[in-house]
């Protein structure tokens, strides 16, 4: 009976992993496509040759001034580098299909673990936002997506602030691949903003990186996976 009750929690604990993210490991890349006399949308072709495009790189490889993708980064790069027709605001639509865009924190945990992390919200997060608030740094939610119909596999890892701006990168995803730290000192910036990064259940705190600066401090949002 032991090894059965172990055997349903890394069940469950599998399957809220996939939940968050991206429902069982599949987030679709955008599906709105060209549409006749629509002007600034992407076909499906362009969009994958997009996705491939900024794969495993940084915009400061292709000499855009950013650590990581954001709108309009990735607008820059789609208009100078692929000459393709969509400006920022469009790109949003995009990102909010691949599930890089912003979402509510109950968003971010499966069904199982929605009701945890609302009183999460309500006791836990306030004390993170004032600690933020008083250190003058930036609060941001991370988490990933896997986008579908990429060849090989493609992964977003993505984080949002709290004023809900976005910043992202693509990458080849490995067998539960840890958190990059690369990512999260990108997203502090050559100056070291100071950052509190709420990690929603995507990596457990084994594959969170390890000694990153004062500056910068990890909390987790409750999901199966961890201690509810």
């Amino acid at each position: 009976m032991g090894v059965a009750l172990k055997d349903a929690r890394n069940s469950v604990t599998s399957w809220c992993r996939r939940h968050t993210i991206g429902g069982d490991g599949t987030v679709a890349a955008a599906r709105r496509g060209q549409r006749p006399g629509e002007p600034g949308t992407l076909s499906r072709e362009q969009e994958l040759e997009l996705i491939d495009a900024i794969r495993g790189k940084h915009p400061d490889a292709f000499r855009l001034d950013d650590e990581l993708w954001s709108r309009q980064s990735l607008a820059d790069f789609a208009r100078d580098q692929l000459g393709l027709p969509v400006d920022a605001d469009e790109l949003g639509t995009y990102l909010d299909s691949w599930g890089v865009g912003p979402r509510e924190p109950r968003e971010r945990a499966c069904g199982l673990c929605a009701p945890v992390v609302e009183r999460w919200v309500r006791s836990a997060y306030p004390a993170i936002e004032r600690a933020a608030q008083d250190h003058g740094a930036e609060v941001h939610w991370l988490g990933r997506v896997r986008l579908q119909g990429t060849l090989p596999a493609a992964e977003a890892i993505s984080a949002i602030s709290a004023q809900g701006r976005i910043r992202f990168m693509i990458t080849t995803p490995t067998v539960d691949p840890p958190l990059p730290r690369d990512f999260v000192l990108r997203l502090s910036g050559p100056a070291g903003a100071g950052l509190h990064l709420i990690i929603d259940g995507s990596w457990p705190k084994g594959e969170w990186p390890r000694r990153l600066p004062r500056h910068i401090e990890l909390h987790p949002l409750p999901s199966c996976g961890r201690r509810l």
